[in-house]
């Protein structure tokens, strides 16, 4: 089993620094693109359990968001994130960074380093 796991989206610059850092850290890590394999509703539960934010933080609020119609009350619980997050994975938050019990957005890039340590 891995130390660290990375949800990751190759696309995105953050993402892809906080999987180097990770492979600098010298940490077992499974790296897992996200959107080439979604996590299911329980996966993505089991990540809002140990995230170090609330729920909603996990769903981007980009173009996707509005297209799919969708407003901060469809995203307020646990258990509507993990709902849309399965059905829409792009608009997940990247990375996101688990190890043990804990799991981080690697927003700000600053953010990651900490976590490693």
């Amino acid at each position: 089993m891995s130390e660290i796991t990375v949800l990751h989206n190759p696309r995105c610059s953050t993402s892809r620094a906080a999987v180097e850092a990770v492979e600098g850290s010298g940490l077992d890590a499974e790296v897992r693109n996200y959107l080439k394999e979604p996590l299911t509703k329980q996966e993505w539960l089991d990540v809002l359990g140990k995230l170090d934010a609330a729920p909603t933080e996990l769903v981007r609020r980009d173009p996707n968001f509005e297209r799919s119609g969708l407003s901060d009350a469809d995203v307020a619980t646990a258990d509507q994130v993990a709902t849309v997050l399965a059905e829409q994975p792009a608009l997940a938050q990247r990375p996101v960074l688990i190890r043990g019990g804990r799991a981080i957005i690697g927003r700000p890039k600053s953010a990651v380093p900490d976590f490693l340590a």
